[in-house]
Parts: structure tokens; C-alpha cells; sequence
């Protein structure tokens, strides 16, 4: 009897544990076992806190009129320093996403009074996208909204648990990207 209610014990505690990715690799095992769908442990939980931290980051930027997508944009061109502006192309790179994608996006920030596309001294052909003096507070605003929901979404990792999965994390990235 009382292995019984230690064994029921362990697998609440488990379950208690468990979250979403658990789920989809118990249905793979279960759908699919012939397919191995360990990597999931790691890509899922990737996947799943990237889609939750951006939900957290449209959250707190809602008011300043951007979305996690809009800030992606405009911190580049505030980290690229005064007068705050790059190319289109160099914007995109930032971003990993297509020109047309960036033209919309440039397009609908310009809309919305955050950037200005000037002319490019360096290429007469060519457009710069600046921050204008409303993008410039509005990033500013964001950015430290978002440094301190960082903070917030890692503060339940203790000093050793956040180096060792920056040291994990940094190594995948150097990996995986070929960028």
C-alpha cells in the first residue's frame, strides 16, 4: 500500500511538471513510434517560449502603438546610433525577412509617423530609414519595458542555471546559424 501511494505521488508530481511540449511528445510516441521525437524536448520548448515571450513583448508595447514585429524594426535603427537610420536591405538583415516583407513593414511604421524613409547620399537610387523623434521615444519606451520583462521571464533561474543555458543556448545559435 504504501509503495502504491508513493508511486501515485511521483507521477502527480510528474504531471504537475509537465507542460505542452510533454503533451505533443506523448502523442508522437503514441501516434508514431517509429519516429524518435526527443529533439522536441529541446526545438519544442525553443519554439513555445519564443511564441510566449512575444506575446508578453505585443502585450507591454500595445499602448505605444507596436507590436513585437514593429519593435524588431525599430530597435536596429536605435542601436545603430545617431541619426538613427540604415538601409532598407541592412533592416531586413536584422530581421531575417524578405524585402517586400520589411518594404510593408517600413511602410506601415512610416504610417504611423515612427520612421521616415530620406534620400541615401551614398547611393542616389537608394532610401535610408530613419527613426523620426516619435520612433525614437516610442523605442526607447519599449526597450525598457522589454529589458525588464527579460528580466522578469528568466528570474525563476538562479545565477548558475542562467549561465550554464546562456553558455547552451550560444553554442546552438554559433551552430545552427548561418547567418
Amino acid at each position: 500500500m504504501r509503495q502504491d501511494a508513493l508511486q501515485q505521488d511521483k507521477s502527480t508530481s510528474a504531471a504537475a511538471d509537465a507542460d505542452a511540449v510533454d503533451a505533443i511528445i506523448e502523442q508522437w510516441r503514441t501516434e508514431r513510434p517509429d519516429l524518435d521525437p526527443s529533439a522536441k524536448e529541446v526545438t519544442g520548448r525553443i519554439i513555445r517560449l519564443a511564441s510566449l515571450f512575444q506575446a508578453r513583448y505585443d502585450q507591454a508595447f500595445r499602448d505605444l502603438g507596436l507590436n513585437e514585429a514593429d519593435y524588431g524594426v525599430l530597435a536596429p535603427l536605435r542601436r545603430a546610433g545617431a541619426p538613427f537610420e540604415l538601409t532598407p536591405t541592412e533592416l531586413a538583415r536584422h530581421r531575417m525577412i524578405t524585402s517586400g516583407g520589411m518594404t510593408a513593414a517600413i511602410d506601415r511604421l512610416g504610417r504611423q509617423g515612427f520612421v521616415a524613409r530620406v534620400p541615401n547620399p551614398g547611393d542616389r537610387r537608394g532610401s535610408l530609414v530613419r527613426l523620426t523623434p516619435r520612433g525614437l521615444e516610442a523605442v526607447d519606451v519599449a526597450m525598457e519595458r522589454h529589458a525588464r520583462i527579460e528580466h522578469e521571464l528568466i528570474a525563476s533561474l538562479d545565477a548558475g542555471d542562467r549561465a550554464q543555458l546562456r553558455a547552451l543556448l550560444h553554442s546552438l545559435l554559433v551552430e545552427v546559424d548561418d547567418t
